[in-house]
């Protein structure tokens, strides 16, 4: 596992960890953070959903994040005279802890609601939400990075989802990165989260509800589904990517290792490189469909560290909502409302274009 080259604390006393390319130049012993000390947000409020049984985050702080802040004052750019950012120093890429975080600061375990009377319920919204910070380039994206850049990216991976599990009240590890503005991002500079969940999250659970109602080996079987099917857009020796029989959106990507990798602490070095490489062909070609960036959340989804842990693995879902060059798909009456989804594109003619552009 690797671990992080430098570790310090922000001015509220957060964590900040840096990892570094192979080979890089940069210092082990990083600049301090010298902005004036403060006090970090009171932990949110999680409250109990009895419609659906889902925990929902109440975190006011957060309105009060940056949005779209223009170069000069962004907070990802390493820290210079003019500019006290987020990192204090110079980095390959950079962990921090979230300042507006929706789960934590505070962690533990989260208090089940009271089945005879529901209504109303409240506890503590525990967890952590770290930034994952590509590059210090303010332009750019994480497709658009030499494959060395990208292997460091899923080292830091790696290496957090191994330390955030450890923590007290930490279910469900989740890694992602959502890009454009369509998707609703507030800040340009190529970066991504690592959410920290004091719960199965709903998605997961559906999942494993499907799971257990298949019976067998659901994901090896899955596996051979897809890749006996013209929706195989790449595969390599260990991982398979398709676009899924029943996909939601007008561009939508699976990535699944070939065996059972739980979450990012199973992969070996080997396929952590051999992963890097895949994961830039599939970026790259992405925006090679409408020869412009494409809108996306990139969505890494790890087996929960209890119910199910051994039945899921390790999951990439990539998603946009473009449907043509300069249409977007929103999600109307039937998909907001019910969850019943109308597919735009069928999902072959998705994964022909795209295994055109990724070759």
């Amino acid at each position: 596992m690797n671990n992080p080259s430098s570790q310090a604390k922000l001015f509220d006393g957060r964590d900040i960890f840096y990892f570094d390319d192979a080979g890089s130049a940069l210092p082990a012993i990083r600049h301090k953070d010298n902005r004036e000390t403060d006090n970090r947000p009171e932990t949110a409020e999680l409250r109990h959903d009895v419609l659906t049984g889902d925990w929902i985050t109440v975190a006011s702080h957060r309105q009060k994040r940056a949005f779209l802040p223009p170069a000069h004052s962004c907070p990802l750019c390493p820290t210079s005279a003019t500019n006290l950012s987020e990192v204090p120093d110079n980095f390959d890429v950079a962990v921090f802890e979230n300042k507006g975080p929706a789960f934590g600061p505070d962690l533990g375990l989260i208090s089940n609601a009271d089945p005879t009377s529901p209504f109303g319920f409240a506890t503590s919204s525990y967890g952590r939400c770290e930034v994952v910070v590509f590059s210090p380039e303010h332009e750019g994206s994480l497709g658009s990075m030499p494959v060395a850049r990208i292997e460091t990216v899923i080292q830091a991976w790696r290496s957090r989802t191994a330390e955030i599990q450890k923590l007290d009240g930490v279910v469900q590890v989740f890694p992602f990165e959502n890009r454009g503005q369509d998707i609703g991002v507030t800040l340009h500079h190529p970066h991504g989260q690592i959410y920290a969940y004091p719960f199965v999250t709903p998605t997961t659970k559906k999942l494993l509800t499907q799971i257990e109602n298949h019976g067998g080996d659901f994901f090896k079987e899955l596996v051979e589904f897809e890749s006996g099917s013209d929706r195989v857009v790449v595969e390599t020796e260990n991982f398979i990517v398709f676009v899924p029989y029943a996909a939601r959106w007008p561009i939508e990507i699976h990535l699944l290792p070939k065996h059972s990798i739980k979450d990012f602490t199973e992969l070996r070095d080997e396929e952590v490189s051999e992963l890097a490489s895949l994961y830039k062909n599939i970026l790259t070609g992405l925006d090679a469909l409408y020869d412009k960036p494409i809108p996306y959340i990139s969505a890494w989804h790890q087996a929960p560290l209890v119910e199910g842990r051994d039945k899921i693995r390790l999951m990439l879902q990539i998603t946009s909502p473009l449907r043509d060059a300069d249409k977007l798909k929103y999600l109307a009456g039937s998909e907001s409302a019910m969850g019943a989804f109308v597919g735009d594109v069928a999902p072959e003619e998705t994964a022909a274009r795209l295994r055109e552009v990724i070759k």
